[in-house]
């Protein structure tokens, strides 16, 4: 009978992202925003139990040092290019406030200022860091073959086309190449994304950078070091990083036009009622007043507490989304682009069907059910030692199909009879003696003559795209198992939530098979399928897409997808089995490898826009209101420092309304 086996997810390694946070934390920015906002703290300690004025004048003061130098500095160095912006004028602002005697409110205008800046940097910071992972996948060194037949080590980087490299077992392949002599499994995962290593014998290609298996090989390197595929992905990663353009937030795209226009009418309002003979105590407030009221500070509350609201909510859910800007720019996803192993699937092999099978069972009673091993003589009992006996021969493999092997005996709480004589030969499968019997796990090519039935159980597991493996016992096959790469269980919803959130379906890019990325688009629900893809092809698909109009989010995990994220509008990593690379080039990690997280995600960024629209109407009628009341009218400063920041914190309570974990919920179930 056919056996359907469950295995539990298992535990992938724990990515080092809180080591990569923590280093980012001696960002300059951070620690001048850290102490402006500690000053800020103790002035505003010191004026609340009355203590001298000068304590918490030289507090706020010093504030203004802290947090005001460094965009103070850029301000100026913008300016002398003929530049003005928001972060210059902030500086004035503050220190006219201070002048008529409001240190407090410009205080708070550099910490926030300030803090802003420190998110930015800290969201921003791209580090070489992921350009050295992406070289370490090569090795420095190779093992080069001489003419004469002697071998020497060299740097990999010396090597040239028609140079003949020895890989040992275990080593990783130094160049792009064609094997000459030797077979071997190799897994090729980081480079293609097949979920299984291959074997690779005489006449096969193989990539720099990929984990050679068991066998020992002799490639003839077919590209320059500098043409290999893992060089063409640094130079793509690098380029499209260079190249992708920040998106700015709306503040940022109007800030120069907004600064021009407030410094234009501050002046205005203090020239022109001198030059007709104003007298310069009032004119002087009145500008400063104007100052107060038309500075950012609400704009830009406005704009960053839904979005970073938006950014520690998702995060507590699993999300960590790398800066503002990409949580904004989320809710522009059109299109999603998601990669096949380690993305939809668990990135590991497993074993789902046991097919027992004879030389001598009637074919027939197979019939052509997708369900073999029907026969009344063989049942649960046959699949389950024909199970066991694999797993005790292939307990000493280290070949992934051996390890699921193994797990799925485990999974059935089948005891393993301890096995001798193990002998594993690359590109063929295991051999040993369990219990007095000769056990082989071999490839379907390297197994003896299969009857009828037993080819059928193989065609109809390779035809789905899974692997098949004969169980050979004393010299006669007696099961097939079939092993597939595990769907994600919640694959299928995500991909019906992402089609029914963006106005395109989901597309799957992947390097794997075409028959096996067909089996699982159909599983989960997807009709566009590109298989057979290359790291540079699946980043072409993705421009092509960009293209016709298209805002595409790219779904990936490993160092093969690292080029497509760099080129998609975002990119998204899965954040247990991603790769150092895909973690560090993707906009947003899914920590716990939820796919079900990233369309709530993607909802939750639309929300937080129509906050940010909502919050900079309010915001600028305020500031439009009570400019015009100081323009046409005498407004009192009191009057219009509580206005505006009565409004500040108005818009900022609005976008932190994000932070609830009901905005989460509300953003599953799709709602506004």
């Amino acid at each position: 009978m056919s056996s359907t086996l469950t295995a539990p997810v298992q535990p992938a390694p724990t990515r080092a992202v809180s080591r990569r946070v923590s280093s980012l934390l001696t960002l300059p920015e951070v620690r001048w925003a850290a102490l402006a906002l500690g000053l800020f703290a103790f002035g505003g300690l010191f004026q609340l139990v009355g203590a001298p004025a000068w304590t918490w004048w030289t507090a706020y003061l010093a504030c203004y040092v802290a947090g005001g130098w460094e965009p103070g500095l850029a301000g100026l160095r913008e300016l002398r290019e003929k530049t003005l912006d928001v972060d210059l004028l902030m500086v004035v602002a503050a220190i006219a406030a201070a002048a008529i005697g409001q240190v407090l409110d410009g205080a708070l205008l550099i910490v926030i200022f300030a803090t802003s800046g420190a998110l930015e940097a800290l969201a921003t910071k791209r580090t070489q860091d992921s350009v050295t992972a992406l070289l370490d996948l090569a090795p420095d060194e190779a093992t080069r073959v001489n003419p004469d037949g002697t071998t020497g080590v060299v740097l990999a980087r010396d090597l040239v086309v028609g140079d003949v490299v020895l890989v040992r077992p275990g080593e990783r392949i130094a160049a792009d190449g064609v094997v000459v002599q030797g077979s071997s499994d190799v897994d090729q995962s980081s480079i293609t994304g097949e979920s299984m290593p291959v074997v690779r014998g005489p006449g096969a290609d193989v990539f720099a950078g990929t984990m050679n298996g068991t066998g020992a090989l002799r490639v003839r390197a077919s590209v320059a070091a500098a043409e290999t595929v893992v060089a063409r992905i640094v130079t793509m990663v690098e380029e499209a990083s260079a190249t992708k353009a920040r998106t700015q937030l709306f503040v940022e795209k109007i800030e120069q036009r907004y600064s021009v226009g407030m410094v234009t009418v501050t002046v205005a309002l203090l020239a022109v009622p001198l030059l007709l003979g104003a007298e310069f105590q009032p004119t002087l407030l009145r500008a400063i007043t104007f100052m107060i009221v038309a500075s950012p500070c609400a704009v830009v509350l406005a704009t960053m507490p839904p979005l970073l609201s938006a950014i520690a909510n998702a995060g507590r859910h699993g999300v960590l989304v790398k800066s503002a800007v990409v949580m904004e720019q989320l809710g522009l996803t059109d299109t999603v682009a998601l990669d096949k192993t380690g993305t939809l699937t668990q990135g590991h092999p497993e074993v789902v069907e046991v097919v027992p099978v004879a030389p001598v069972v009637d074919s027939a009673s197979y019939g052509d059910s997708a369900s073999y091993g029907n026969s009344a003589s063989y049942g649960e009992a046959e699949s389950s030692r024909a199970l066991a006996l694999a797993a005790a021969a292939e307990t000493s493999s280290q070949h992934p199909l051996g390890a699921a092997v193994v797990r799925a005996a485990g999974v059935r709480g089948l005891e393993l009879v301890p096995a001798t004589d193990f002998q594993s030969v690359p590109g063929r499968g295991v051999r040993a003696t369990v219990g007095g019997v000769v056990v082989e796990v071999l490839a379907p090519s390297a197994a003896p003559a299969l009857d009828t039935v037993a080819a059928r159980a193989v065609s109809a597991i390779e035809g789905q795209g899974g692997t098949a493996v004969v169980v050979v016992l004393d010299g006669v096959a007696s099961a097939i198992l079939g092993l597939h790469d595990a769907v994600r269980p919640d694959a299928a919803q995500a991909v019906a939530d992402l089609a029914a959130l963006t106005s395109n379906p989901p597309l799957l890019l992947t390097g794997d098979n075409a028959a096996a990325a067909a089996r699982l688009a159909e599983g989960v629900g997807i009709a566009e399928v590109s298989a057979g893809l290359l790291p540079d092809e699946k980043a072409d698909r993705i421009s092509d897409l960009q293209s016709r109009g298209r805002h595409v989010l790219l779904v990936g995990d490993g160092v093969n997808d690292a080029p497509a994220m760099a080129a998609a509008h975002l990119g998204v990593a899965m954040g247990r089995r991603g790769s150092d690379l895909a973690l560090q080039t993707a906009d947003a990690v899914v920590i716990r490898d939820e796919l079900s997280a990233i369309p709530k995600v993607v909802d939750l960024s639309r929300r937080a826009r129509r906050v940010v629209v909502a919050n900079l109407v309010l915001a600028g009628c305020v500031i439009l209101a009570l400019s015009v009341w100081d323009l046409v009218g005498t407004l009192p400063l009191p009057l219009g420092v509580a206005g505006h920041e009565g409004s500040t914190v108005v818009v900022g309570l609005n976008g932190l309304r994000l932070l609830r974990a009901q905005a989460w919920e509300r953003a599953g179930r799709g709602r506004a």
